[in-house]
Order: C-alpha cells, then sequence, then structure tokens
C-alpha cells in the first residue's frame, strides 16, 4: 500500500491552494486552465510553488513548472512524478 496520493488528491489539493492563494473560487479551476488564465500573479506562482513543495515535501526541478503556460494538470503531474520519485528513495 502506497501512501502516495492519488492524482485527484493531488489536484484537489493544488486547487485548493491557487483558490486561496488568488482568492477565487476553487470550481473556477480546471486541469486545462493555466495560473496566468486563472489571474494567479507571478509572484503568487512563486509563493505558490514553495507551498505546494513544502506541502509535499519535494522539491521541483530547476526547470520546473512554467507559470505563463503550464497547466493545473502538468503542475499535478510534476507533483506526482516527484513523489514517485521521493517513494523509490
Amino acid at each position: 500500500m502506497s501512501d502516495t496520493p492519488d492524482e485527484k488528491a493531488i489536484f484537489d489539493e493544488i486547487a485548493s491552494q491557487i483558490a486561496v492563494k488568488a482568492k477565487i473560487d476553487l470550481a473556477t479551476i480546471h486541469p486545462e486552465s493555466t495560473l496566468k488564465d486563472i489571474g494567479v500573479s507571478s509572484l503568487d506562482a512563486i509563493e505558490l510553488l514553495f507551498d505546494i513543495e513544502e506541502h509535499y515535501g519535494i522539491t521541483f526541478p530547476d526547470q520546473g513548472p512554467n507559470f505563463g503556460s503550464d497547466t493545473v494538470q502538468q503542475l499535478v503531474s510534476v507533483v506526482k512524478d516527484a513523489l514517485a520519485a521521493k517513494a523509490q528513495g
């Protein structure tokens, strides 16, 4: 049994953090949304990435999520991959 959260749990957590950070309705955040499209400023995006890293105990790669073009789903995928790599030790 794995302690790694599934993709939906990761999406729900990230969407919740985005909603709080951007002060927007959680229902407006979709997998295909980009942070820029849903009104997250670049400063808030950086803080959000740090918050996500801290929450999950991971570190994004140097060429990690791209604020302007990556979707929420791509962010979820990066987190999922980082968690899988962490679980493998």
